[in-house]
């Protein structure tokens, strides 16, 4: 059975964090800032980590990360 391959695409928005977690950034900061709230834009300009019911399913596509 041939070696299960990473999935560029997904390796490219995840970082490992220390401890395992995943680190991504988060969707709806390209444009349109002016409908957003300065609370809002201020988080989303944070990273946000991936959720453990996502975590299991993402692992397995970055599989040397």
């Amino acid at each position: 059975m041939p070696k299960q391959k990473t999935h560029r695409g997904l390796a490219k928005r995840v970082k490992k964090t220390a401890s395992g977690k995943l680190k991504r950034s988060h969707a709806f900061t390209s444009h349109r800032f002016h409908g957003k709230t300065k609370k809002q834009r201020r988080q989303l300009a944070k990273p946000g980590l991936v959720s453990a019911s996502d975590m299991k399913r993402i692992k397995q596509q970055i599989v040397n990360l």
